[in-house]
């Protein structure tokens, strides 16, 4: 049922190269690409993470309570994904490991502080 999610960011270029390596690791490409926004996607099919400046020209700020999950296929995926993020200067917002019986996941902060998680159900 979702189409894309939009995270607003206050440095584009900083941005765009961190989700260019942190998604690529997830075989995601650039799908769609205009002067104030990118978005990535494993097919144009499905649904696609975008980074954006404000329509409104305001900095962008994070929604307390917001949070965008990325589903992946396994444990391991979630691992390696996870690890990419902090490398690449995400915030640790909870180490990847077990959260209950049947789910697995990593949390974590875009440059912009914008909370997201890699996730697989077990």
């Amino acid at each position: 049922m979702i189409g894309y999610v939009m995270l607003g960011t206050n440095d584009f270029e900083k941005s765009i190269s961190f989700y260019d390596s942190l998604l690529g690791e997830m075989g995601a490409k650039r799908i769609l690409e205009g002067d104030n926004f990118v978005a990535w996607g494993v097919d144009p099919n499905q649904a696609a993470l975008a980074v954006c400046r404000p329509y409104d020209g305001k900095p962008a700020t994070v929604g307390n309570g917001s949070m965008s999950a990325i589903a992946c296929d396994k444990p391991e995926t979630v691992d390696r994904l996870y690890k990419k993020a902090i490398a690449l200067g995400a915030a640790d917002e909870g180490a990847a490991g077990p959260r209950g019986e049947n789910f697995y996941a990593g949390y974590f902060r875009d440059l912009d502080g914008n909370k997201l998680n890699f996730f697989c159900t077990t």
